[in-house]
């Protein structure tokens, strides 16, 4: 599995593609038969208590994208905290056995872990 991490817009969909998925195969925000789960954010922050169990099915992906959520103020509200933790924790544990690990600033790639097929 290749976890990719960035900001908003930072171009982590476009290369998801030069990696050779099409958009047909990105799945947004759910998890179904699609090799690629785009906006692990907005699962972990539906259901933030159970975000771990996220965890396996995410593992059997090829690809998973990430928005940054960890930067800036804290949130005043309780679950945009609880969901910007489960995200954190969620990606921590992704990262680890991930083989590859890819941050996307300005459109631009830096494996920060692993090497790209």
């Amino acid at each position: 599995m290749i976890l990719i991490i960035g900001g908003e817009g930072s171009g982590k969909r476009s290369f998801a593609k030069t990696l050779g998925y099409t958009e047909q195969e990105i799945a947004d925000a759910v998890i179904d038969e699609r090799p690629v789960v785009y906006h692990l954010e907005r699962l972990a922050f539906a259901q933030p208590e159970r975000a771990d169990a996220l965890l396996d099915s995410l593992l059997e992906k090829e690809v998973v994208i990430c928005c940054e959520v960890g930067s800036g103020i804290i949130p005043v509200e309780r679950n945009e905290r609880l969901g910007r933790e489960a995200t954190g924790r969620l990606c921590v544990r992704l990262a680890q056995q991930a083989k590859a690990v890819v941050r996307m600033v300005c459109g631009i790639p830096t494996v920060i872990k692993g090497e790209l097929p």
